[in-house]
């Protein structure tokens, strides 16, 4: 089951892109006076970013790691229509309804590997979801981690995981995959409890959970996915490829223990 019921919120101002790129994300208020930062199914990957986003930052939560709140944020037509910029005013016509965002941390600081130290756990515990859901994008470069209340980690930006979907063909062996990107870990060096951080995720991720997290995902935004496709089938798909991995557990485990290895 899900942690917490995903609520759904309007967005009522968008009040600046937070940084270049083709995502272009933004943070926004929303009509339950909070601030959220919106992931857009017009941007980039399109929805594709935004299943992996929820898919990824819901089971990250259901590990037991600390992830701002996630919510499905509907874009009216008529949100953004002073907005002066054509790229950003094309990207809000192209993301008209359900949308993401992730709960605004206000006030914290990118999580720097050279100076900011977790323990070995916890350290274990993201390496493990990470190469588990194919999260391609905690390196030391880009870390999408953040320090908040002086010494607490967040985990943000799941959009590069699962990324067997940008070609359906071929999933089940990606499913087996050891995924030899985990080389790259910002927390690898850290990670020695790789062992007791895969015991920990078998108890806290079920067939159950991973169920539950994919019958959430919105229709609409599988539906923007494939074409060729079913929701349905999307999500069979994605259920059994993490139920795969997760039984499965034993193949990147070890092979992050390799990579480790290696480094220390």
């Amino acid at each position: 089951m899900l942690m917490n019921e995903i609520r759904t919120v309007e967005a009522l101002r968008y009040v600046l892109p937070l940084r270049e790129g083709g995502s272009l994300p933004a943070l926004v208020d929303a009509d339950d006076d909070f601030k959220y930062v919106l992931k857009f199914r017009g941007g980039g990957h399109g929805a594709k970013a935004l299943i992996a986003e929820f898919i990824g930052g819901e089971l990250a939560r259901a590990a037991g790691l600390r992830v701002p709140e996630l919510v499905f944020v509907n874009l009216d037509e008529d949100f953004g229509r002073t907005e002066g910029d054509e790229e950003i005013q094309d990207l809000l016509q192209a993301s008209r309804g359900l949308n993401l965002g992730l709960h605004f941390l206000s006030g914290a600081l990118t999580w720097d590997v050279a100076v900011n130290r977790t323990d070995a756990l916890e350290a274990s515990r993201i390496v493990w979801i990470d190469a588990f859901m194919t999260n391609v994008d905690r390196t030391w470069r880009n870390t999408n981690m953040l320090l908040w209340h002086g010494r607490e980690l967040w985990l943000i930006d799941h959009g590069a995981s699962l990324y067997f979907h940008h070609n359906w063909d071929g999933w089940e062996k990606a499913a087996l995959s050891p995924f030899p990107y985990v080389k790259d870990h910002a927390l690898l060096a850290q990670a020695s409890e790789l062992d007791e951080a895969d015991r920990e995720m078998h108890e806290r991720i079920t067939d159950e959970t991973i169920d539950a997290i994919v019958a959430a995902v919105p229709e609409e935004w599988l539906l923007q996915a494939s074409t060729e496709i079913s929701p349905d089938e999307q999500r069979r798909v994605y259920a059994q490829f993490l139920k795969t991995r997760l039984s499965n557990s034993h193949i990147f485990v070890n092979h992050a223990r390799e990579a480790r290895n290696a480094l220390v």
